[in-house]
């Protein structure tokens, strides 16, 4: 199964001032102020051109880059990363690794993984191909942690991470996993029960290479899992079955941001490229609405009292993250190299620049837009990769907040800094406990040029109720928004809002998310469950940038006695 982007090759070009930022805003005329204010809105200015700029000139220096996470705050680094992105060794790839790893750099991300498409080509020549250019750009990026990985074609499904810790074994793992278990490479995509079952056999075999200590380490991430509709209830509870140390999670939002510009400054599809409709392979009982996106996110995330809640009520570890999967820049002017045969070469020629301006293009750098934030014991592989176990982990778009502390404790104890992220606070029965959300607010501007503004903060409880008897379920009936906090306009530094729980009878899950509040409406399981969640993405018209959110992964509450 390859990917259904819709990259289209036709541009219409204005021959203004608009796009030159050497020519100031007061020299233009009224039409070319108003295309270079939604071009600014779009990302395609400021930044984004100076990034084009450093791609097509390699000797040029890359501006400063920006690191507040390897600052230890709360116990912990907080290392942005990105774990789904793809270079000219792709069948539909452009760029060198060099090139995202400069960027990515550049935009403040800490670690990446490198994810080229799985695939017969990819397993003959591509997994060997690229690891020499990964190890160079780990020697010459050395505060960047950059992970060697795949985008498995999972049987019977849509797509996966799979990365490895870096080792002698890295390449040797990837390549018997590729070859063994990639739906692509075994003619296996249909839906059927033998192919479930490849899967959840490749999730095993990486499990037991960790065992075996081939490798220190291997992580599993679903990818856009709504996109299709062909990621089942019961496939993702089976992938996380399988072995809950590798399979931990999926994109809560998916790459591709872009793609929702409106045209002709951008593609005109859906952010992610969640364009599409049911089809013959689709889970029948989803409903139209889980084709979309909902301010960025998944269906599956956005939904309060959904198919991600209904995995945290199982009281299991699963976990979300937001990324890129950088394949064609949204800005940029790359074009593939000429002469290019990557049938034969596992690869295409490294990439050329000049006009035209890739205004169809649906894809942001690594760190432009999306950022997964790890609490890192340190700043390495192992680290990252526990962070990312444990659900340490936030997500946002945009730059929304700069920061993100989340705890639960015993009401009242302030002495106590209770537990974050991913873990569980016990108490005896009856216990009081309340939830502390700090926030530490945007203070510069993002890569569109502007500073962030949080307007809401909200709070989503559910509850544990054990293993779902029906695997394919998908909402979880307890499940809501029990407070919402508004952002104080003009609020600068930090922001602190305390929950009070209550007293403990039953064990919970509680989650938190925020917004820029500019479009918000009940959610689709009723304004008693989310009575102003994240809107509908409109089809071909969906500034990422007029549409921000933060998401927290879970922590758990289980009363004792």
């Amino acid at each position: 199964m390859g990917h259904q982007h819709h990259h289209h090759h036709d541009h219409e070009y204005v021959h203004d001032h608009a796009g030159d930022t050497s020519v100031p805003d007061q020299e233009l005329e009224p039409g070319e102020l108003n295309r270079r204010s939604l071009m600014r809105r779009a990302g395609l200015l400021g930044a984004a051109a100076v990034a084009a700029g450093a791609v097509a000139n390699p000797m040029a220096a890359a501006a400063t880059p920006r690191h507040p996470g390897r600052e230890p705050r709360h116990g912990y680094q907080w290392l942005a990363g990105d774990h789904h992105i793809h270079t000219q060794y792709s069948s539909d790839g452009y760029y060198r690794v060099v090139d995202h790893v400069r960027h990515a750099n550049a935009y403040g991300l800490d670690w990446m993984v490198i994810t080229d498409h799985g695939g017969a080509t990819h397993a003959k020549i591509g997994v060997e191909k690229v690891n020499p250019d990964i190890v160079q750009a780990r020697e010459a990026y050395k505060d960047v942690l950059l992970f060697q990985g795949l985008e498995w074609n999972i049987p019977a499904a849509e797509h996966a991470t799979v990365f490895v810790h870096p080792g002698r074994n890295e390449v040797a793992v990837l390549k018997e996993f590729e070859n063994s278990y990639d739906g692509s490479v075994k003619n296996a995509g249909d839906s059927t029960p033998d192919n479930e079952a490849l899967a959840v056999a490749g999730i095993a075999f990486l499990g037991e290479q960790v065992r075996r200590r081939r490798i220190p380490d291997a992580l599993f991430f679903a990818n856009h899992p709504a996109r299709r509709g062909v990621d089942s209830p019961h496939e993702i509870r089976a992938w996380r079955d399988s072995d809950p140390s590798i399979a931990v999670g999926f994109e809560g939002a998916p790459g591709h941001q872009a793609a929702g510009i409106k045209v002709p400054l951008g593609p005109g599809s859906g952010r992610g490229f969640y364009s599409g409709s049911p089809s013959a392979a689709s889970f029948p009982e989803y409903p139209v609405e889980s084709y979309r996106t909902f301010g960025g996110f998944d269906w599956m995330t956005s939904t309060v009292g959904g198919l991600w809640d209904s995995l945290l009520a199982e009281g299991k570890p699963w976990w979300i993250t937001a990324n890129s999967d950088s394949h064609a820049v949204y800005g940029d002017t790359a074009q593939r190299g000429p002469n290019s045969d990557f049938d034969a070469n596992g690869r295409y020629n490294d990439p050329v620049y000049g006009q035209p301006t890739q205004v169809a293009a649906g894809d942001f750098w690594p760190g432009f837009y999306s950022r997964t934030s790890v609490g890192a014991e340190d700043f390495s592989y192992a680290a990252v990769m526990r962070g990312l176990r444990a659900g340490r982990v936030w997500v946002d778009h945009g730059g929304l907040i700069s920061g993100l502390n989340v705890r639960a404790r015993v009401a009242g104890n302030r002495r106590d800094p209770g537990i974050t992220l991913g873990d569980t606070l016990e108490v005896r029965k009856g216990t009081p406990v309340e939830l502390v959300v700090e926030i530490d607010l945007a203070a510069e501007p993002n890569w569109a040029q502007f500073v962030p503004v949080l307007a809401r903060v909200d709070v989503i409880q559910g509850d544990v109720t054990g293993p779902a008897a029906n695997p394919d379920v998908f909402t979880t009936p307890t499940t809501k928004v029990v407070k919402s906090f508004e952002v104080t306009p003009g609020a600068k530094g930090s922001v602190r809002f305390v929950y009070g729980i209550g007293p403990v009878d039953r064990p919970i899950y509680l989650r938190v998310r925020g917004t820029d509040g500019k479009r918000s409406e009940a959610g689709l399981l009723g304004s008693g469950v989310d009575p102003a969640g994240p809107k509908m993405d409109v089809l071909g018209d969906a500034d990422p940038w007029l549409d921000l959110w933060f998401y927290s992964n879970p922590l758990w509450v289980r009363p004792r006695g």
